[in-house]
């Protein structure tokens, strides 16, 4: 085994009460790719930060080897001092260091490193601090929530280059199929220590739902056995003193055990407040349009949302997902076509922003709106602090004020809000950012089973899939189309081809016919499929499934941490291989779509 570039043993951290780290472990490996999971507030943060150096522990052993270079990505970086992007993205470099990887990374996320640090939004200034700390290729690289913000093009991107990536990696994300994808170890930081599975997040939700059902087999084991003790001091047979003695040690010890343990933190409550139901149409879009100046974001699109429909809106940042769901929730009006709202609507929104918060205001004040100490959930007065709890907020926090708290709890107080408000129209625009696994679980079940209806733009993927019932996504050129099922679906439809892929391949196909296609196309009115169509149609998932096999295996080859120091050639070698087969796969899944269509189009 490989020594370990970064070893943390023993690390104890307290900022008063219960202790934010008692005893954690974290250890990485060239190769390594960890991904570190937890509730918000249990220390993930914290802990990335002692082993980046920022934060000293109280207690616990750090190792670093001396001659690894460590970069750490922050969730809010800091560009003070830069004249432009490029500047602090070149900070990063070492002497030795290649300028042009900068210049690479910055197209690659597109930036032209001409920005100033004052204008960027939240997703470029995590796209220019990705770029500073990928720049170096360290040998250590620490990400703490590197999606966020990011749209699905860029995710997509990023899950390519980390994969590819010779740096050991220690990941915090929300984003469950980021995390699946990237990671080959999970490290589950749990009521101040950690635990290790040597399996990627994929099976991490399994092992930990197992070692809580034994953690509290074991305490109802104990529980018993303090009975039992019990029982015998008080009814049993007078022994030997000295053997008394020693068993009343420990039961006192035993009764200890029991009273310092710190079971698993409660589960978020999440219910919506009901509403009145709304109409059965509500919203009907027809050849809506938009533009601001020359440039058109919506282009003469027409919907029709149902009572208990949940549409998902995706697209890279820009593409004018946030303009089309005010367009279509009535905030912002079109410049031709129309809107149509139904009757009996109710809307609640969350606004990707969260502009709505005042940073003084405290946790009882925003949730009441300064209307006294109680709230009326579904027809049932309750207490704010009762409410509070149901959102995993202590007692004590009702007087704090907003900016105390972390970006999960201020996410966790913003659908606290929301969801106190009867609707029956959910608008919610980005709602996973900052929320933990459970309260993510909780959040897709409320929305899954929502008796009215949802609209929500999302970058998660997973969430999407086990949420909404179909996808709205850009074509480009200002074109959207709807598609039915969630994102795996909307891949399915569109043959593989990812969102920042179709305008690439809309225009190549519009400037350079296929040869193929001209060459099996029927001539004239077509009553059947062609012999050569039909042999392809029949032969093609064969095909696609050994290509399917081939990328395992050369996925399988790049996944050997060892392999790059053995033989960088043939690592770069395979690489290119996966690219060519992955395009490969793309265009037949694309051709046997079309082929598909076409034959049902003729049978129908």
């Amino acid at each position: 085994m490989a020594p370990p570039l970064l070893n943390l043993d023993g690390i104890k951290l307290t900022f008063g009460g219960t202790p934010l780290l008692d005893g954690a472990a974290l250890a990485a490996s060239a190769g390594d790719r960890i991904a570190l999971v937890g509730r918000n507030g249990s220390g993930k943060s914290t802990l990335l930060k002692i082993a980046a150096g920022m934060v000293e522990p109280q207690d616990g052993e750090v190792f670093r080897q001396p001659t690894a270079t460590i970069r750490y990505l922050p969730q809010m970086p800091d560009m003070d001092g830069y004249a432009n992007v490029r500047a602090y993205v070149e900070a990063g470099l070492g002497p030795a260091d290649d300028p042009y990887r900068a210049t690479y990374l910055l197209e690659h996320l597109g930036l032209t490193g001409d920005e100033r640090p004052d204008d960027l939004s939240g997703g470029e200034a995590r796209r220019a601090a990705l770029a500073r700390v990928m720049a170096p290729e360290p040998d250590i690289l620490l990400l703490d929530e590197p999606t966020n913000h990011l749209d699905l093009k860029t995710i997509e991107w990023l899950e390519d280059e980390l994969v590819r990536s010779s740096s050991a990696l220690i990941l915090i994300s929300h984003d469950r199929r980021f995390l699946e994808r990237v990671s080959k170890a999970t490290v589950w930081l749990d009521r101040g220590q950690t635990r290790r599975l040597e399996r990627g997040f994929a099976h991490f939700e399994e092992w930990r739902d197992a070692v809580l059902e034994e953690e509290e087999r074991d305490q109802h084991k104990l529980g018993r056995q303090i009975a039992r003790e019990e029982h015998w001091l008080r009814y049993g047979v007078t022994a030997r003193r000295k053997r008394n003695m020693r068993r009343l040690g420990e039961l006192q010890d035993m009764r200890q055990r029991h009273r310092s343990h710190r079971g698993a933190e409660g589960t978020a409550t999440m219910v919506a407040a009901d509403a009145a139901e709304s109409g059965k149409l509500v919203i009907e879009a027809k050849n809506i349009t938009k533009s601001f100046g020359d440039l058109t974001v919506v282009k003469d699109f027409s919907t029709r949302i149902q009572r208990g429909d949940r549409i998902g809106l995706v697209g890279p940042n820009g593409a004018g997902k946030t303009t089309l769901l005010k367009m279509l929730t009535g905030e912002l009006a079109p410049d031709t076509g129309s809107v149509r709202l139904g009757t009996n609507l109710e809307i609640a929104t969350l606004d990707q922003k969260r502009e709505s918060v005042d940073p003084q205001e405290t946790l009882a004040h925003y949730l009441t709106d300064g209307r006294g100490e109680n709230l009326v959930i579904n027809g049932e007065q309750r207490h704010v602090v009762s409410y509070m709890k149901d959102f995993l907020f202590k007692p004590e926090q009702a007087r704090t004020p907003v900016r105390e708290l972390s970006g999960g709890e201020r996410a966790r107080l913003l659908l606290a809000r929301v969801l106190a408000r009867p609707a029956n129209l959910l608008v919610l625009d980005e709602p996973t950012n900052d929320l933990d696994m459970e309260t993510l679980e909780l959040l897709q079940e409320l929305v899954a089973g929502f008796a009215g209806t949802v609209i929500l733009v999302s970058h998660d993927r997973d969430f999407l899939d086990r949420t909404v019932t179909s996808v709205i996504a850009p074509e480009g050129d200002g074109r959207w189309l709807e598609y039915a099922g969630g994102y795996a679906d909307m891949l399915a439809q569109r043959g593989g081809t990812h969102l920042n892929d179709r305008r690439n391949a809309q225009k190549q196909a519009a400037e350079t016919p296929r040869a193929e296609a001209a060459s099996t196309a029927p001539k004239g009115p077509a009553k059947k499929l062609s012999f050569k169509q039909k042999f392809a149609l029949e032969n093609l998932p064969t095909k696609m499934a050994a290509v399917s096999t081939s990328i395992a295996d050369l996925e399988n080859r790049i996944a050997d941490p060892g392999y790059y120091e053995r033989d960088p050639k043939g690592f770069q070698q395979t690489i290119a291989a996966l690219d060519k087969e992955r395009a490969s796969l793309a265009a037949m899944e694309e051709e046997w779509l079309e082929l598909e269509m076409l034959r049902e189009e003729l049978e129908g």
